[in-house]
This record gives structure tokens, C-alpha cells and sequence, in this order.
């Protein structure tokens, strides 16, 4: 996604490039592309000059976003989404404990921008580290 927004020009990007600048097959990037695809963050158009293109402007698609449609569900325990997973779930303790963590969580992913992270990578392009002062 990173290379995607870095190269967000409205013209789609071929998977063999970003497979290359990655260090990643074209197999596994394909994979991820389709998740993408499907959570309505990419979109893709086959043919000459064909390729992968951000559906959206970078600075509005979050790391929690991205992570979620790559990973499902971000919640630490079955039973934060759903009550009915556990008897106890109402008056269980350690369950709101855990929708504390997961809206901690989720706040952390949502406070992060692509757009940030790309323009972070650039900062630190020298040692390809990424710098977390955002």
C-alpha cells in the first residue's frame, strides 16, 4: 500500500514493479492485492498499462483499515464483538478489559495515515527503517 501511495498518480502501478521494489514474488503480492481489491481500497484494470491503483487519496485510508482488510477483525478476544459467544459475557470483567485494549488498539491503527507512512519511508529512505514519530 506504501508503494501504491507513493506512486499515487491515477495510473496504475504493475505488479511486477511493486514485486521488485518490495523484495516480494508477484504471487504473494497478487494475493494481498485481491484483499485489498475486495475491501474496496485498490482497484485494478487488465490490459496495456493495466495494473493496481489506490481507490483513494492516501490520506485517508488508515493502518487499521489496511490491517483489517488484510486480517479481519483487530478485536483480542471472540467475545468483544460477540455476547453470545459466552454466557458470562455481561458481567465478565476481563471482557471489558479486553474491548479496553481492542479500542486501544484500534485507536492507535486509526491514528496512522498511508500518506504518513509514505512520507515517513521517505524521510528515512537511507537505512529503510521507519520513523514512529508521526
Amino acid at each position: 500500500m506504501i508503494d501504491l501511495a507513493k506512486n499515487f498518480q491515477g495510473k496504475p502501478v504493475l505488479v511486477k514493479d511493486m514485486a521488485r521494489r518490495q523484495g516480494i514474488s508477484e504471487r504473494y503480492l497478487e494475493q494481498i492485492l485481491l484483499a485489498l481489491k475486495k475491501a474496496g481500497l485498490v482497484s485494478s484494470s487488465a490490459g496495456a498499462g493495466g495494473g493496481y491503483a489506490l481507490v483513494r487519496d492516501p490520506g485517508s485510508v488508515t493502518v487499521r483499515q489496511i490491517i483489517e482488510s488484510l486480517e479481519g477483525s483487530l478485536v483480542p478476544v471472540e467475545c468483544v464483538e460477540r455476547k453470545e459467544f459466552c454466557p458470562r459475557a455481561v458481567s465478565c470483567i476481563a471482557r471489558k478489559v479486553w474491548r479496553k485494549v481492542g479500542q486501544t488498539i484500534a485507536e492507535a491503527l486509526d491514528s496512522f495515515t498511508l500518506k504518513q507512512l509514505a512520507a515517513s519511508q521517505e524521510e528515512t529512505s537511507e537505512d529503510r527503517g521507519l520513523v514512529y514519530e508521526i
